[in-house]
């Protein structure tokens, strides 16, 4: 059978009849491939260098481009140049192709002072000195050997790297710029994604992407495309599958490269396919809160990802998700306590200071972010363009989704408070020795309230430590720099607490529980390597937990492979690849390894940080991979390249005690959080401690140290991921400015280094990535050979397959138990089976067809035979039943109508003999005068001597009579009518009346208290002015007695004007009461006339056009006005008068007018 040819195969058809892939000297090595950093442009490349470049222009490197290559280039052929044929033999080949490279191709790469590769136009060549021409227009003179060859413009920008015809660094470089530049960020490199972040948004993601992904409509390298690839793999292969995205380096800082960004990326994707269920919205909702409380801003990243997650997420029998679960590794704590300048502590501290409500800063007594002395250390507060109130609502709104209840997210925003307020807890000093307590203040006060203890043995745990010698307890009081360790450890003991117990949450409300069926698909998200200034415990570990996937994945990548290959007897050139085992010895072995070595120290009391350096030394200063510094340093070889770590801190967060009095102190707590982080840290506790640290006075229960307990998690990690078929994502970060468009030549090679992609290109590319068993082959594609092969084996069956299908030697090798393919060439073999299957289905489905219509149309016939019995027979008895049930309506029907008529004709009858009569007697009576008349024969009779009417006399009358009844009806209703309105007229009149008759009466009490008032008053004054006019003579007449005749007219001057100096306040204190009795009475006379008009209004004696009900609500109104107004005067004359009665001596005249104000008072209007 013919098959059409894939364009890689037909350029393979040119290969010399002599070549195989087991050439010796074609080895690919990282050293080989390797370019120095600096150096001339002489002296800058070695030998290695130029064959490492050479060894990449091989006829099975260039099988992509090669024939485009030189129709591309044969324009641009200088004139004396002459092409160089193809060695025939092996060596020649490999070693020939520097000297084909500068006769045949005029662009080189070549590099510059700085390090970068610049590309450049060979102008001419001469012994082993070329002249180059530089896009800037400058030319030098550099060392032809230094050239490394470029790929022709055709080959710009290819979305995988195998397709490169020259695979050297400057060119894999250059394509991923290129593709860069065009906000391509993801480039396929074999197996491996490359993933460049470009700082900005790009439009390649969405539901319409997802669906192109989806239905294989587009093709270029995606997460997506990683993504569709594992879940297909898992659904058809049955196998767990992982998707490891990881950041090969960071000497700058941490990453930035896009980790969290690409696993939420393959998240969306995963969801897309295998939602349905809801439960794929809470797993990508996780991600709101795990940022937030896991994530920091940075010198370097505004999200940086401070732990390390994998989250493994289930599917069922479908293939649909089913639940997911989320692992966490290492957070770093020490951020919660101290942080460097210009970077944050974690997002939710600042999000719950910004977006908290009035009502929940009220209960948690929150301030600003810049009130706490954790967050205000290194004077960062915001990240430009985000919102932390948004943020804080974001992840709100997510707890609520995974199912954590409001009192539970309260209880988890008031432990973040109490974090917060522990760390602005002061320490006064209280004797010579230095020993402190803590400042009973609003910190102190908070932090108590918040966690539910009490404030004296939150005192006594900040400043006093148990000790147990033997059976004694001895209390020791702490010094400063004790008591905040203390603090400091109680916060971060806190938070790591309240961030495991959020997951373990999470989990819950992703639990699978009963719909595990065992298939997932892990994410793994985790640090990159890292390299600082000042590098403590935190990159210790995760440099070793690099240094453990790193040789996952070579294992994967390159041992597992070449392994195989070796197995199965396949010829094969071998790639050399550095491999990491002796760094990972140096962290692991035992008892001499760097991780023993640690937790042997940190069980000492009197191990110190510098102990523990010259103690490394001491043991390791042999190996390769560890070199001793000065002091407290040291440095290990990773695979990334040297870290100089600083042992300052290491045995104090290794141990990462927390004293049994802080266990205490939290498990005493009204609030459920607290007990529940005591119960877990005492779960976790191993073992009581014995020997130097328990006579020490050390904690009751000592757990087991962070480096051995990351150890136990990396391992479990490892084997996780040893079950799975990985896929491998790397992030590149293109600088450290995070710029959009900005491309670092340096950085990005330094990457691209460390992960390995030119050599796992260059085995991609020359292995054979597919492969497949005998027996499997042969079941699923041995029913598309034409002769029986029921009788052979798997072997022979799939040699027989591969023959009928005419597949190249050069593309597949047979193993002893495999068969190997190179890239694409099992999808020829899957088009023709799905060709064929679809093939066999349609001849199926149509042969199936044809005997279901038969048979359809055989059960329509005796359907049909049998319903027109079944409905025959039925529509005979329907039409019994329907024409007996005619005759009996046909019966009834004519007795009721006879009866009917009956009826009426018997009513006519009677009213026509009513109306005949009155006719007749009317017409008598009318008549009455003409009897003589009519008996003297004027008039005609019949023979019974009746009296003939006119038939229309007769009509008319009755016409009249039936007017007449009817306007005696409706006069009748109309009267019915009238009487119930006047019936509710006289109801509503009764209740007037008696509401005037209690407005009356009230009114009159009022009147009548009112004048009582007035005339107390008028009587009181009275007797008042009478006493000072007899009090006023008498003093006159005394005067007159005993002054002189000379001064009798000066004293009765001064006395007669004294008297009428008291008596002119009297007279006009009469007047103003004279003045209120009047007003009262003529008010009184108003309203009592007004209250009588209207109450006859109302009763009909008096027409007026008004609304007697709203004029009584506003005299009501008038008269409480003037009732205020009027007692407000009274009271001012009240004080007026008692201020003159006060000026004199009248003892019983003061009690008068306090006895008769006193009734006035106690009068009620």
């Amino acid at each position: 059978m013919a098959q059409k040819v894939s364009p890689s195969m037909q350029s393979l058809k040119s290969l010399p009849a002599d070549y195989r892939f087991d050439g010796e000297n074609s080895s690919f090595g990282l050293t080989n491939s390797s370019i120095p950093r600096q150096g001339g442009l002489r002296n800058g490349v070695s030998q290695a260098d130029t064959a490492a470049g050479d060894s990449d222009d091989s006829p099975y490197s260039s099988r992509h481009g090669v024939s485009v290559e030189e129709q591309s280039l044969t324009d641009d052929v200088e004139p004396g140049a002459a092409t160089m044929p193809l060695p025939q033999n092996d060596e020649r080949r490999w070693s020939d192709t520097s000297a084909y490279a500068r006769k045949k191709i005029l662009q080189s790469w070549v590099q510059l002072p700085n390090g970068n590769w610049e590309l450049g136009k060979i102008l001419s060549t001469s012994g082993e000195e070329s002249v180059i021409s530089l896009p800037e227009g400058k030319v030098m003179k550099v060392i032809s050997e230094t050239l490394v060859p470029a790929n022709p413009d055709i080959l710009d920008g290819v979305d995988d790297l195998m397709q490169l015809s020259y695979l050297n660094e400057p060119s894999v470089l250059y394509n991923l710029n290129y593709r860069y530049n065009q906000d391509m960020i993801y480039t396929k490199a074999g197996p491996v994604l490359v993933a460049v972040n470009p700082f900005k948004e790009v439009p390649l993601y969405g539901n319409r992407y997802i669906e192109a992904y989806r239905k294989k409509s587009n093709e270029s390298p995606h997460v997506y495309a990683i993504a569709d690839t594992a879940i297909h793999e898992m659904i058809r292969d049955e196998v767990n599958q992982s998707i490891i995205i990881r950041f090969s380096l960071s000497y700058s800082g941490e990453s930035g490269a896009g980790k969290t960004e690409t696993a939420k990326i393959a998240m969306q994707y995963l969801a897309a396919l295998g939602g349905g269920s809801g439960i794929e919205y809470e797993i990508l909702k996780t991600n709101p809160i795990l940022e937030a409380f896991g994530n920091a801003k940075t010198l370097r990243n505004d999200n940086s990802s401070r732990f390390g997650k994998l989250i493994e997420i289930h599917f069922s029998e479908s293939g649909k998700i089913s639940g997911a679960q989320v692992q966490t590794f290492l957070l770093e704590k020490s951020r919660v306590v101290q942080c460097a300048e210009g970077e944050r502590s974690y997002h939710i501290f600042y999000q719950l200071c910004a977006g908290a409500s009035p009502a929940l800063r009220e209960k948690l007594n929150l301030t600003s972010a810049h009130e706490y002395k954790y967050l205000g250390q290194s004077n960062c507060y915001s990240i430009n363009g985000v919102d932390d109130a948004e943020r804080f609502h974001s992840v709100k709104e997510a707890l609520d989704i995974v199912h954590v209840s409001k009192e539970d997210q309260e209880s988890v925003f008031a432990m973040l408070a109490a974090v917060l307020w522990l760390g602005n807890v002061s320490f006064t000093v209280i004797d010579n020795e230095n020993h402190v307590e803590p400042v009973a203040d609003e910190s102190l006060l908070t932090v108590a309230k918040l966690i539910g203890c009490n404030i004296n043995e939150l005192k006594l745990s900040l400043s006093k430590r148990n000790m147990r010698v033997g059976k004694d307890t001895i209390v020791q009081k702490l010094t400063l720099p004790q008591a905040i360790d203390a603090r400091d450890a109680l916060a971060k003991s806190v938070y790591s607490c309240l961030f495991d117990w959020l997951v373990e949450q999470i989990n819950e409300s992703l639990a699978v529980g009963k719909r595990r069926t065992g298939r997932s698909i892990s994410i793994l998200d985790i640090y990159g390597f890292e390299s600082f200034d000042k590098n403590s415990f935190e990159q210790f570990c995760i440099n070793y937990a690099n240094e453990r996937l790193q040789q996952h994945f070579n294992r994967h990548l390159f041992k597992l492979e070449q392994e195989e290959y070796i197995q199965d007897g396949i010829d094969w050139t071998r790639v050399d690849f550095e491999d990491n085992q002796d760094c990972l010895s140096l962290f692991e072995k035992k008892p001499l390894g760097l991780l023993s070595l640690l937790d042997e120290e940190s069980t000492f009391p009197n191990g110190t940080d510098l102990t523990l350096a010259n103690k490394l030394k001491q043991h390791l200063h042999s190996n390769s991979c560890f070199r001793g510094d000065r002091e407290k340093l040291f440095t290990v070889v990773h695979y990334a390249g040297e870290v100089t770590y600083d042992t300052t801190g290491f045995l104090e967060k290794n141990r990462d005690l927390l004293h049994l009095d802080s266990i205490q102190l939290l498990s005493s707590c009204s609030c459920h959080l607290p007990r529940a982080f005591a119960s877990s840290m005492l779960i976790q506790s191993e073992k009581p401690v014995v020997g130097p640290l328990y006579k020490a006075g050390g904690a009751d229960f000592q757990r087991l140290s962070v480096a051995t307990k990351f150890k136990g998690q990396l391992f479990q990690l490892m084997q996780r991921l040893g079950n799975t078929t990985p896929h491998f994502i790397r992030c590149i970060k293109p600088n450290n400015v995070q710029s959009p468009g900005l491309y670092e030549q340096g950085l990005v090679l330094q990457q691209l280094r460390c992960c390995g992609v030119l050599e796992v290109v260059r085995i991609s590319r020359s292995g054979f990535p597919t492969r497949v068993s005998h027996q499997k082959f042969a079941r699923r594609y041995g029913f598309l050979l034409v002769e029986n092969i029921a009788d052979k084996d798997p072997l022979s069956v799939s040699v027989a397959i591969l023959h009928q299908f005419n597949i190249l030697p050069e593309m597949y090798q047979v193993g002893y138990t495999k068969l190997f393919f190179r890239t694409g060439q099992i999808g020829v073999l899957e088009d023709t089976r799905n060709r064929t299957l679809h093939g066999i289905l349609r001849v199926q489905s149509s042969f199936r067809g044809y005997q279901a219509r038969c048979h359809l149309k055989k059960l329509k016939m005796g359907i049909s035979i049998l319903q027109s019995f079944v409905r025959g027979d039925k529509v005979r008895k329907e039409f019994a039943e329907l024409r007996r049930r005619h005759r009996a309506a046909a019966t009834i029907q004519s007795q009721v109508k006879s009866k009917i008529a009956r009826k009426q004709y018997k009513g006519i009858t009677e009213a026509s003999l009513v109306i005949q009569s009155a006719i007749r007697g009317w017409l008598v009576r009318r008549c009455s005068g003409d009897i003589g008349w009519l008996k003297s024969g004027g008039t005609k009779t019949n023979e019974s001597g009746e009296v003939l009417v006119k038939a229309s006399v007769l009509s008319d009358l009755q016409r009249r009579v039936l007017k007449s009844e009817a306007a005696l009806r409706e006069k009748e209703e109309e009267n019915d009518i009238l009487q119930q309105r006047l019936q509710q007229y006289e109801n509503r009149w009764s209740e007037y009346e008696t509401k005037m008759k209690s407005m009356e009466e009230i009114w009159q009490k009022q009147m009548r208290s009112l004048q009582s008032s007035l005339s107390i008053a008028k009587k009181s004054l009275a007797v008042e002015d009478s006493a000072r006019n007899s009090d006023a003579s008498v003093n006159a007449s005394d005067a007159t007695d005993w002054d002189s005749s000379s001064n009798q007219f000066k004293s009765q001057a001064s006395n007669g004007g004294g008297g009428r100096q008291q008596q002119q306040p009297m007279s006009a204190g009469l007047s103003v009461i004279g003045r209120l009795a009047e007003e009262f009475e003529q008010r009184a006379q108003v309203f009592g006339d007004d209250a009588k008009f209207l109450v006859e209004v109302k009763s009909g004696q008096v027409e007026a056009n008004l609304n007697p009900e709203r004029e009584l609500r506003r005299l009501k109104q008038m008269f409480e006005t003037w009732k205020k107004d009027y007692g407000g005067r009274l009271r001012e004359t009240k004080m007026i008068l008692s201020k003159l009665g006060s000026e004199e001596s009248g003892g019983s005249m003061e009690k008068v007018k306090r006895k008769w104000w006193g009734r006035r008072n106690s009068t009620r209007y």
